[in-house]
C-alpha cells in the first residue's frame, strides 16, 4: 500500500493577521506556520493504516523553502518520507495540478488530504486532484478503512451519515471526526532528520489567478443591551436601526 499525504503550511491559528505591499500581501513577520491540522488528521489516518496492512507513507507539500520544518514534522510524526515542490502556491488549481503531475507517475494507492486549509478554507484540492488524476475523490471523510484494494468510507451529509465503498486509487479529504493527530516523539523527531525529502521544481509555472488585495473584517461595533421586560423595542431596533427586518 501507497499512501500519499499532501500537506499545507499554515499560520497558526492564534496569529494575528495584518498585510504589507498595500494589501496585497499576508505579513509573515513573527508568525509561526504549522501543518494544517486536517492534513495532520490524514497523515495519522495514513499511518494507521499502514500500520495494520503494511505500506508507506509520503508527504508531499508545495511550498519554498521556509515550509520544510512542517514537513520535517510530518516525517517525526511517522511519514516515511517527502517531497516538497519548489514553488509558491499561489492557488488550489496549481497545488493540485503540480502533485498531480508528480504523482500520475508513482501510482499511489490512495491519496488523503485534509478537507481544506485554515487559511484559505477554499476545500478544493482533493476533488481537482481526482479530476487530474482521473481516479474517484470523496470529500469531508469521517472514516475510512481499506481490505483488498476497496476502501470502505463514510461521511457527513445533510441529515445523515452516508457510508461508500470505492475501489483503489482514490482520492479522500480527511474531517474532524476521522482520527486523533499524534504527537512526534523525540525517537520521530531524531529519525526526521535523516529520513529522505526530495526537492522537485514546478511542472508548469502557469498560475490562473492572482491576488488584488485583502481586507480586514469591519471592527465590531458596539452592543445595545435591551431588558428583558422592554422585549418589544428589540423589534423597533432592528426595523429602523439596523434595517435586517
Amino acid at each position: 500500500m501507497k499512501i500519499l499525504v499532501c500537506i499545507s503550511n499554515v499560520p497558526d491559528t492564534t496569529t494575528k493577521v495584518t498585510f504589507t505591499d498595500n494589501n496585497t500581501k499576508f505579513n509573515t513577520a513573527g508568525v509561526q506556520f504549522i501543518i494544517n491540522p486536517y492534513d495532520e488528521l490524514a497523515l495519522t489516518r495514513a499511518l494507521e493504516i499502514t500500520e495494520k496492512s503494511g505500506g508507506t507513507v509520503t508527504v508531499v507539500n508545495v511550498g519554498l523553502a521556509d515550509t520544510e520544518p512542517s514537513i520535517r514534522k510530518a516525517l517525526a510524526i511517522g511519514a516515511n518520507d517527502a517531497v516538497r515542490i519548489n514553488a509558491e502556491p499561489v492557488d488550489a488549481f496549481f497545488v493540485a495540478e503540480q502533485i498531480a503531475q508528480y504523482a500520475k507517475n508513482e501510482q499511489f494507492d490512495l491519496i488523503l488530504t485534509g478537507r481544506e486549509s485554515i487559511d484559505y478554507n477554499g476545500g478544493l484540492v482533493a476533488g481537482l486532484l481526482g479530476e487530474l488524476l482521473n481516479i474517484p475523490s470523496v470529500n469531508v471523510i469521517t472514516a475510512i478503512d481499506v481490505d483488498n484494494g476497496v476502501a470502505n468510507l463514510e461521511r457527513d451529509i445533510d441529515g445523515g451519515r452516508e457510508k461508500l465503498t470505492c475501489k483503489l486509487p482514490l482520492v479522500a479529504s480527511a474531517q474532524k471526526e476521522l482520527t486523533e493527530p499524534r504527537i512526534p516523539n523525540m525517537r520521530g523527531i531524531m529519525a526526521a532528520r535523516t529520513k529522505p525529502l526530495k526537492v522537485v521544481e514546478p511542472t508548469s509555472p502557469q498560475t490562473y489567478a492572482a491576488t488584488v488585495g485583502y481586507d480586514l473584517p469591519a471592527a465590531k461595533g458596539g452592543v445595545k443591551l435591551i431588558p428583558v421586560e422592554q422585549a418589544d423595542q428589540l423589534i423597533n431596533i432592528l426595523h429602523n436601526e439596523a434595517k435586517v427586518i
